[in-house]
C-alpha cells in the first residue's frame, strides 16, 4: 500500500489502462486495476499478467472514478479491460453534477 496525492500518475500490470489520481485519502490506499496493484507509470510491468475473474468490466477514458467514501477520485486517462478497485471494493463512475437553473 502507498499513500496517494494528487497528480500521480499510473498503470495497470495487467491492460492498457492509466490513470490519474485527482484527490486521495491520507491514510495508505492500495488501488487495483484488473484484480492487480497499479503501478508508476514508468515501472515496468511484469509479462504473463492477467485479468482476475470478477475484475474484467473494463475502464473509460475521461470518467472519474470514486470509492465509496469519497475521498478516492482516479481519472482514466488511458482506457482498458480491467475495472479499478480500492479495498476490496470496484470503484464507481462518479455521476455528473446538476448544472443550477438559469431562470
Amino acid at each position: 500500500m502507498t499513500v496517494l496525492k494528487a497528480g500521480t500518475r499510473l498503470k495497470s500490470a495487467v491492460c492498457t489502462t492509466e490513470v490519474m489520481v485527482v484527490a486521495a485519502p491520507k491514510d495508505d490506499v492500495e488501488v487495483n486495476c484488473g484484480g492487480a496493484p497499479l503501478l508508476e507509470l514508468g515501472a515496468e510491468a511484469s509479462e504473463g499478467g492477467t485479468i482476475a475473474e470478477g475484475a474484467g468490466e473494463g475502464t473509460q477514458i475521461g470518467k472519474r472514478y470514486v470509492n465509496e467514501a469519497g475521498d478516492l477520485e482516479i481519472l482514466c486517462t488511458k482506457p482498458g479491460e480491467g475495472s479499478l478497485a480500492s479495498g476490496g471494493a470496484l470503484l464507481t463512475i462518479k455521476g455528473a453534477k446538476p448544472l443550477p437553473s438559469s431562470d
